[in-house]
């Protein structure tokens, strides 16, 4: 059996908003080069979802959804499939419903449409994974850290990186956070809505109803039983890799280059990293790398790694 390589690459600019960034599709169009001239991708099994005025799909909630579970049926059991998702663009942190955690704070993504995709959503996906397949993500957005729920911690706020002196290559370029408060989001849904409360998920049901993430389309009760059900029986909860931007409590940086190209900076890091080194890298060695050379350009934020112990020294994205 042919082992697939599978991916989607989500870039979000959000153009002529209050929100824009510059960087985004520049990134997953980095990331697709990369992947078909060294990691063995093929132009037909990538999809690119951006926010590009001429784009005729956008990387809306229902799209990116979507999107990823196309690629999880193609995906076959016992085939070692490789399936990747690249996302670049604005991050948030929004109140968390799980009883356990009533002070909590639970990361999601931001899609062009404001319809947030949930770690609760992140989990379920990579349940849903064939056996024998595995699911890399590299979220380039703010309060990415741990965006798959229940993933465990490699590499977190407590590792550490070597001592490097920083070269400062940020001076005299825009930096911008890929971060947006809860209250901007907030504010946003209720401007489309009308509805005076400060609960999200009436928001997002009422503008995106069963397109609404899995943690807004549920009671807290139900959620709560749902989330059990799926840690008791998570059979392929070693699958997902998450490769974050930052710890869940920081911010990444969309870098701005004047007339030169914008991009963010994890990964143009992670891009760096493997143009330094042509052969095989594995996950727990690219963020480390990668964290080094965000501390000597620097960037103020700590790339993370979410996985399992035996996916942490498997090799990114099973470099050929």
């Amino acid at each position: 059996m042919v082992k697939k390589r599978l991916a989607v690459l989500v870039g979000c600019n959000y153009p002529n908003t209050r929100n824009e960034l510059h960087g985004c599709i520049n990134d997953v169009l980095a990331m697709k080069e990369t992947i078909l001239s060294r990691f063995g991708f093929k132009e037909d099994d990538i999809e690119v979802l951006t926010d590009e005025p001429e784009s005729k799909v956008k990387p809306t909630g229902a799209n990116i959804k979507a999107a990823l579970r196309r690629m999880v049926d193609k995906a076959q059991a016992g085939s070692g499939d490789i399936l990747f998702f690249h996302y670049s663009g604005h991050g948030t942190r929004i109140p968390s419903v799980k009883s356990a955690h009533p002070f909590k704070q639970d990361e999601a993504i931001v899609p062009c449409d404001f319809n947030l995709i949930t770690d609760v959503d992140f989990r379920e996906l990579v349940n849903q994974l064939p056996k024998g397949t595995n699911f890399t993500m590299i979220s380039d957005s703010c309060h990415s850290g741990g965006l798959i729920d229940k993933e465990k911690e490699q590499i977190g706020p407590f590792s550490v990186s070597s001592n490097i002196s920083p070269d400062m290559e940020t001076t005299n370029k825009t930096i911008t956070s890929r971060a947006l408060p809860f209250k901007a989001v907030l504010d946003h849904l209720s401007s489309l809505t009308g509805i005076t409360t400060s609960d999200i998920g009436t928001h997002l049901l009422e503008l995106f109803g069963g397109d609404a993430g899995l943690k807004f389309r549920l009671s807290a009760m139900d959620l709560m039983d749902l989330l059990e059900t799926m840690t008791a029986r998570e059979r392929h909860v070693d699958s997902g890799i998450l490769l974050s931007g930052c710890q869940a409590d920081e911010t990444s940086a969309d870098v701005g280059v004047g007339n030169g190209k914008a991009y963010g900076a994890f990964s143009n890091a992670i891009q760096r990293v493997l143009k330094e080194n042509e052969g095989s890298v594995k996950n727990k060695q690219l963020v480390m790398m990668a964290r080094d050379v965000l501390e000597r350009l620097g960037f103020h934020q700590h790339p993370c790694l979410y996985c399992s112990d035996q996916n942490a020294d498997a090799t990114f994205l099973s470099q050929p």
